[in-house]
């Protein structure tokens, strides 16, 4: 394995993240939005499984228990 030249190493780093594009600050405060957004719905869409679940074992629990 060959040792990496460190000067280099920072150029070539420079060189790259000089060719990063970063996202502008509106797409960043809408990006967030929409994560909080579907993190939401997911907890929604979870806690429905949930209860439809649970509901549904109480049910067959209830009926088979006596």
């Amino acid at each position: 394995m060959a040792i990496a030249n460190p000067v280099k190493f920072i150029q070539e780093v420079r060189a790259e993240v000089a060719k990063v594009v970063w996202p502008t600050r509106r797409e960043v405060v809408l990006t967030t939005i929409m994560v909080f957004i579907l993190a939401a719905l997911t907890a929604v869409f979870f806690s429905l499984v949930d209860f439809v679940i649970r509901f549904g074992l109480s049910g067959v629990l209830g009926y088979f228990g006596g």
